[in-house]
């Protein structure tokens, strides 16, 4: 009886799509025949969303309008969405509030927790491979502040903390890489220092498990447009742990963040609890839709699709080794699960041609300057044999890139 032959890749990626316990939930999402391996940086539409926004439209603004405001929850969503968001970074419900952007909400968060630090401490750290803007804003929160800023690669935070660190910013996950940095670990560092973290969850929200409640974070900030779904430009979070709230001083002391909003004082008042990380009128449209988004979420565990996730990557990982001539890319995301967020980073001299030819043949990654090819793997929707496939396509386009040019005979 002659052996079995080895299975393909292409087999066992079909046998890994049949046993996968999360493939069901792609019905969740518009989708067609294209790889997209960039929920990373937008995440797919989910099905329910256009009928919702419809709904918030036509019927809640076009019929109730300023009733909507109470009778449809507008007031309260800040809130109650962030009270949606809480499980998925392992918060308590009333720490989180949904609204303004990213960058909006890391100000907040680090003058803020400047305010917080005690009396003397006059230096903020900030990871040096950060996502531009958390740069900007950190020099700015210093200016504004009269801290002095240190740039510092996250693996060297706890031997650069000192007796004046006020507040460290950091992320979770690097946007270029995907290496994912010991939130824990650091996190530890910096309390034993008397300083308070904040993080930056844009990359590893939805992804994979983050336990805020559990390991102490201080403040944190994410997008809701990555694996969280929300659409383009959906608003953005703040979390304020319970402890801290009482004693949170936002820079940005909107009327929304009022103790009596619209009593109209002319002084301030704080409003209890995560409230007061509130600004101006909340961003009603793109506010529900990501409600409706997150509704994908239900009986959802962050723990299966950080399993998927590091199933996916991994076959990736092997499918580009397996196809991929030695040499022509370079990993650089980490090989350990423990440092690896939900995608993989090839480095390519030739990153940005090649990803639009990838693009043209229908496997959406993207291009990071200067040599970088991203593919996001979004375990709610994305499947084995489409991974198979993209790692199959890049090996073409690559080899093709390599053939030398033909003189006319």
């Amino acid at each position: 009886m002659s052996e079995r032959a080895p299975e393909s890749l292409a087999e066992r990626a079909a046998a890994l799509d049949a046993a996968d316990e999360l493939g069901k939930l792609r019905e969740r999402f518009v989708l067609d025949d294209v790889v997209y391996l960039d929920g990373n940086s937008l995440g797919a539409l989910p099905v329910d969303v256009p009928g919702r926004v419809e709904d918030v439209v036509r019927r809640q603004w076009g019929e109730l309008r300023i009733r909507s405001w109470e009778e449809s929850g507008w007031w309260t969503a800040p809130e109650r969405i962030g009270d949606r968001i809480a499980p998925l970074v392992g918060a308590a419900p009333g720490q989180i509030v949904v609204g303004d952007s990213t960058s909006v909400n890391v100000f907040k968060a680090l003058v803020g927790a400047v305010r917080l630090a005690a009396e003397g401490r006059d230096e903020i750290l900030v990871d040096a491979t950060t996502f531009p803007t958390d740069g900007y804003i950190a020099a700015s929160a210093a200016r504004l502040t009269g801290c002095q800023l240190r740039p510092v690669e996250p693996s060297e935070v706890p031997s650069a903390l000192t007796s004046r660190t006020a507040a460290v910013l950091l992320n979770h996950v690097d946007y270029r890489t995907g290496r994912q940095y010991d939130l824990p670990g650091l996190t530890a560092a910096i309390h034993a220092a008397g300083a308070l973290a904040v993080w930056d969850l844009c990359h590893s929200a939805g992804a994979l498990p983050v336990g805020l409640d559990e390991h102490g974070v201080d403040l944190a900030v994410g997008c809701t447009y990555k694996y969280l779904n929300g659409g383009p430009g959906s608003p953005a979070y703040l979390y304020v742990r319970a402890g801290l709230q009482d004693r949170f001083d936002s820079p940005l002391p909107g009327w929304n963040s009022h103790a009596e909003p619209f009593g109209m004082s002319p002084a301030y008042e704080p409003a209890p609890g995560a409230r007061r990380g509130r600004v101006g009128t909340p961003d009603i449209l793109s506010m529900l839709a990501l409600e409706a988004a997150l509704e994908v979420w239900d009986g959802v565990s962050v723990e299966a699709v950080r399993a998927k996730s590091l199933a996916l990557t991994d076959f990736f990982l092997e499918c580009v080794a397996a196809y991929v001539p030695e040499g022509r890319v370079e990993p650089v995301t980490p090989s350990a699960h423990a440092e690896r967020g939900s995608q993989v980073a090839l480095r390519c001299a030739d990153a940005g041609p090649v990803m639009k030819r990838l693009v043209a043949r229908g496997v959406v990654g993207d291009f990071r300057h200067p040599d970088i090819l991203r593919f996001g793997f979004t375990p709610l929707y994305v499947g084995f044999a489409e991974t198979e496939r993209a790692a199959r396509i890049l090996a073409e386009e690559l080899a093709e890139a390599e053939e030398p040019s033909r003189e006319p005979s």
